[in-house]
């Protein structure tokens, strides 16, 4: 008896031992599903996108357009960045602010009427404090008028592909009774956005004017060096403020831009972007409750990318692909001119993705427009390989200089050509 009883300690200690593994297997097994879920948001709409590829990771109502505040001022920022870029502008070009300049009310109220600050000087009142003193000062001195600009701000979004609900009608994202009678009278409606075209404006900005981010991620700064208080970015996550009492609770990783909102109508929004190991990413959440939980919004948001994520090259630049490793090319030495890619082709996949399945479609430039000498890097056609329900198109280019054949190879081949068809010919008629 006193066996039986030692062995039924046992056996049940075992199963007691066991319950509790399992127990926490599964405790552990629920906390995996939640770091792998999407975000539980508290906003009108949200988006996230790899900077690179455009790549949409997760999205909610972003469709939907909403009024985005201050966030339009990403478009003042390219079409100020673009005018510099093309020599229409300068950085230590003088700026005049003119009387509805210096009046305007919301964010800034930094610059006097009349007052003349260089071209860059405006570009950081905007790009920290989003000031609509200087917004539509760089406004009226690009586009004639802030009206101009605006139909400048417009066709710049078709260009972009931003959906047909993106719309603007000043360079500050101020309602139409906000600015009372210096609303535009040619430009209909109010300024619009949808999450997922703030997200493709904001890739945009930072792929074709990346310098952006050199201005974007400054915590603070004078405006005039005879200041006594310097701008605060309204932009609480920036990694820079890690170190501020005040906000280093909300500094985030990585993160140096983008852009912040808030009107009454349009609640509290953010662009934010953030790099950590290769990756960049895009985050827009609109419509939140209050300044700090637009923050914490984002940060669910990133965190949910760059936990689940990685960027991973699916075919470096210089290799051939299995769908088209030769070009035919004319009059070359070679008749086939090896090809490969001109660029990395890389994706975000989900962390731990071992075997990535893509589809390749090859357009290879016709044979009768290759004619030798082909030099190293010529284009010889495109790659678009697809890795679910996104693309990437890659030229094709030439792996080596091909050279041009000899006039004597070129009669022998085209007499052996002949002799082909003369035969095949023949043939055919038994």
């Amino acid at each position: 008896m006193k066996t039986f009883g030692f062995w039924k300690r046992k056996v049940s200690l075992a199963l007691v031992i066991a319950m509790l593994q399992i127990s926490i297997l599964n405790i552990f097994a629920v906390t995996a599903l939640a770091a792998e879920g999407e975000p539980d948001l508290q906003v009108k709409s949200a988006i996230l996108m790899e900077a690179s590829t455009g790549q949409i990771l997760y999205e909610n109502n972003a469709d939907e357009a909403f009024p985005p505040a201050s966030m339009a001022k990403m478009m003042t920022e390219y079409l100020v960045m673009e005018a510099v870029q093309e020599g229409k502008l300068k950085w230590e070009d003088k700026v005049t602010a003119s009387k509805y300049a210096a009046d305007v009310i919301g964010s800034g109220q930094l610059i006097a009427e009349g007052e003349q600050l260089t071209v860059k000087d405006m570009f950081y009142a905007m790009s920290i404090y989003s000031s609509n003193d200087a917004s539509v000062a760089l406004a009226e001195r690009i586009g004639g008028s802030e009206e101009g600009f605006s139909k400048m701000m417009n066709e710049k979004a078709k260009e972009l592909g931003m959906s047909d609900k993106a719309h603007f009608i000043n360079a500050t994202g101020l309602s139409r009774a906000d600015i009372k009678e210096m609303a535009p009278a040619s430009i209909p409606g109010e300024t619009m956005m949808s999450a997922k075209d703030a997200a493709i404006l904001a890739r945009s900005l930072i792929n074709d004017h990346k310098e952006v981010l050199e201005y974007t991620k400054i915590p603070s700064k004078k405006l005039r060096e005879t200041d006594k208080a310097p701008m605060i970015n309204y932009n609480w996550m920036l990694e820079g403020n890690s170190s501020n009492i005040n906000f280093k609770k909300f500094a985030y990783q990585g993160l140096d831009g983008l852009k912040t909102g808030h009107t009454d109508e349009a609640k509290y929004c953010f662009t934010g972007t953030a790099e950590r190991n290769g990756m960049r990413l895009i985050s827009v959440v609109m419509g939140a409750a209050t300044d700090p939980e637009r923050f914490n919004q984002t940060r669910k948001v990133l965190d949910y990318g760059f936990t689940n994520f990685e960027f991973k090259t699916i075919a470096k630049a210089g290799t051939a692909i299995d769908a088209q490793k030769t070009v035919p090319i004319t009059k070359g030495v070679e008749l086939e001119a090896p090809a490969v890619l001109k660029n990395d082709v890389a994706f975000a996949v989900k962390k731990g993705t071992q075997d990535v399945k893509v589809e390749t479609k090859v357009e290879a430039i016709a044979a009768d427009k290759l004619v030798a000498p082909v030099k190293k890097d010529t284009k010889l056609g495109t790659a678009t390989i697809t890795y679910g329900k996104n693309t990437e198109t890659v030229d094709l280019v030439a792996a080596e200089e091909m050279e041009k054949a000899s006039w004597f190879r070129m009669l022998f081949r085209g007499i052996k050509n002949l002799f082909v068809d003369l035969f095949n010919g023949v043939k055919g008629l038994f």
